[in-house]
């Protein structure tokens, strides 16, 4: 049972314990150490805007994972690190190379649709979103309906019910713990279908029925077959299905399966110090986004100027002015772009599975997301940088420091910070153990994934700014001896320290 006085205790204790680690993991004085200001102030908002006017340009149609667009990125991405002084990261190359295979539906000979008594429906591919891959083939098999508000049907829901049957519920975010709660017995009852009816579409937005798939790793386990139908024509009919009335599902699927060939972009600062120079810090973003619209009429291409053009150039700005230090930190830094974000942190879980440096010599990763926009859903953030897993780890006391020696203040956003962590590339890191935290400056933006995200949004004087303490904070964990290590008073990194331990 849910207590809210115990909780606000534990919530105490952990904030406390927290406070203690930041406090005990803080690095030097906040103060710009001497030869490093000259390389701050060569980071310019000009240089920004150029290179997003390219990276986020309508002639890279926004960056599909795979497409023409990304590989044009990742080759000026790559002859950026290369004039900075980089050095490549893959033998002579700025390239790892992932050979992929991209999955799609066979949309010309799908079929979904119903059958109760003289009501049918019949789904269109746009409102449908595939949870499995492979190819399934129902024809008028009997339609079980479950109704996850209903807590008398879930507590005596059987496996016999439901076994060899499509199931069919109404579903929305707040459902989800009903769903939870059913699981164990759609697992053991086996059911050929399950079919979630979102009417509002919520949770089928920003989803796209394609995935990228590592052909090198085992298949995951997956549950039964999944998939989301939005509208209000589904939910109508869902409404007014009654249990026990010999509903049918048809259902024919089958995925398309063609090679694709991705690349991470890596270039390597090396450090100076004989001992400390084979250890790293990463400072990534990835460089993909969403493509365009199929089709439509105006503006169909999604141009992801802050998401995430803006984390894409600020790796690149920041390359530049390190690279321009006449004494390099003592440990090496790795600045990286990742493919397939937008797919599902795909780009960087192969790095996470094949690093070029070793993970036991990755002593952090700094990533970038949304750094450019100012105009922020929740309000105007000047001046302003928030980081995902803000408590996790010793990284933050780096970016803070830096932040208050360049003028950004750098904030746990209650909002954001916790449930984000698993959203962006630094989680395929900290799975595989490496200290990871995401810097942002706003979370949710007008235009999020939408295709008004061009660069003349960007506020650029801004994100020059919020790039001097990136900067900074990658220099002064790279020139530290003091490596970054999770905060393991924090019960939510305890699978990470777990995974941190099995590197040693």
């Amino acid at each position: 049972m849910y207590c809210p006085q115990a909780a606000r205790t534990s919530a105490s204790v952990v904030l406390l314990t927290s406070l203690c680690f930041l406090a005990q993991c803080a690095p030097p004085s906040a103060a710009v150490p001497p030869g490093i200001e000259d390389a701050l102030n060569g980071i310019h908002a000009s240089s920004l805007r150029d290179d997003l006017k390219f990276i986020a340009s309508d002639e890279l149609e926004g960056r599909d994972s795979p497409s023409k667009g990304l590989d044009r990125a990742a080759d000026y991405i790559a002859d950026q690190f290369r004039r900075a002084g980089l050095e490549p990261a893959v033998g002579d190359s700025y390239f790892q190379t992932a050979s992929m295979i991209l999955e799609q539906p066979d949309f010309p000979h799908f079929e979904l649709n119903f059958a109760s008594g003289r009501s049918r429906f019949q789904a269109k591919p746009s409102d449908v979103f595939f949870d499995f891959s492979n190819a399934l083939d129902l024809t008028n098999a009997p339609l079980f309906k479950l109704d996850l508000a209903d807590a008398g049907q879930l507590q005596h829901l059987t496996k016999e019910q439901v076994q060899g049957k499509v199931v069919m519920a109404a579903f929305d975010r707040r459902l989800m713990r009903r769903l939870e709660a059913a699981e164990p017995v759609l697992r053991s009852g086996a059911p050929a279908l399950v079919i979630l009816v979102d009417r509002k579409g919520m949770t089928t937005e920003y989803r796209r029925n394609r995935r990228l798939i590592d052909p090198a790793q085992p298949p995951s386990k997956t549950r039964q077959p999944r998939v989301f139908v939005a509208g209000d024509r589904v939910a109508d009919f869902w409404e007014a299905l009654k249990p026990g009335t010999g509903a049918t599902a048809t259902f024919h699927f089958a995925p398309l399966r063609t090679p694709a060939t991705l690349r991470n972009v890596i270039g390597v600062l090396r450090g100076s110090d004989p001992a400390l120079r084979s250890t790293a810090v990463l400072l990534t973003a990835h460089y993909d986004h969403l493509g365009m619209k199929p089709e439509g009429p105006g503006d169909r291409i999604y141009n992801g100027a802050n998401d995430n053009g803006s984390g894409t150039v600020s790796v690149m700005e920041v390359a530049r002015a390190l690279a321009r230090l006449p004494r390099h930190p003592r440990r090496s830094i790795v600045f990286m772009t990742f493919f397939g974000e937008e797919e599902g942190l795909i780009g960087s879980h192969y790095y996470a599975q094949h690093p070029v440096w070793p993970l036991a010599k990755t002593i952090a990763d700094l990533n970038l997301e949304q750094v450019g926009r100012t105009d922020s859903s929740e309000g105007p953030e000047f001046s302003n940088a928030s980081l995902t897993g803000f408590d996790y780890s010793g990284l933050t006391r780096f970016v803070q420091d830096a932040g208050k020696s360049t003028g950004i203040k750098v904030y746990k956003d209650p909002q954001g910070s916790d449930p984000y962590f698993q959203d962006s590339d630094n989680f395929s890191l900290a799975e595989v153990g490496v200290p990871a935290e995401t810097l942002c400056v706003a979370f949710q933006f007008p235009d999020y994934h939408a295709v008004g995200d061009e660069w003349q949004k960007i506020d650029y004087d801004n994100m020059a700014k919020v790039d001097r303490a990136i900067a900074l904070s990658m220099f002064l964990m790279a020139d530290s001896e003091q490596a970054v290590r999770w905060n393991e008073s924090n019960p939510k990194t305890a699978p990470y320290v777990k995974a941190a331990k099995q590197l040693k």
